[in-house]
């Protein structure tokens, strides 16, 4: 090869020197990059397995979960329907408690009103006699005051 003559030349030879050593690393990169291809293939296959170990975990884990849950759910459900009814239970008992008493109270006294009537004031024996004098009192003043009344006119 001759030593180029122009500029031009000199670039153009430059350039392809700096292609053919650019070719050159290429060609060098092209086993480092199919040992990385292959590791990131290795690398994916790995990672899939795990995530298919991880999904199998986390659903098991998830029912496990939900399995607590809904036994906690009944427990809780059948502790508040047992209170329920205890509270109940006592509030019927209570009312039936004071409905019988009341009843039975009434009836007690209606018995006991049957058995022994009330006991009138005892009266004296000159009441009567003195209602009808004083109604009679009462009756002469009135025709007097009637008479007067006319007698004057």
């Amino acid at each position: 090869m001759t030593n180029p003559k122009t500029t031009r030349e000199a670039l153009i030879v430059d350039a392809l020197g700096e292609a053919a050593k650019l070719i050159a690393q290429v060609e060098a990169l092209v086993p480092a990059l199919d040992l990385s291809r292959q590791a990131l293939a290795d690398a994916h296959s790995g990672l899939a397995g795990q995530l298919t170990t991880f999904e199998t975990q986390v659903a098991a884990l998830s029912e496990k979960a939900k399995v607590q849950v809904v036994q906690h759910i009944l427990a809780r459900t059948d502790e508040a329907a047992r209170r329920s009814a205890d509270v109940q239970a006592r509030a019927m008992a209570d009312a039936a408690r004071v409905a019988f008493g009341a009843e039975l109270g009434a009836t007690l006294q209606r018995l006991q009103t049957a058995v022994h009537p009330p006991a009138e004031p005892p009266r004296s024996r000159w009441e009567p006699w003195l209602t009808h004098a004083a109604a009679a009192a009462t009756a002469s003043a009135v025709t007097w005051a009637v008479a007067v009344t006319l007698w004057t006119r």
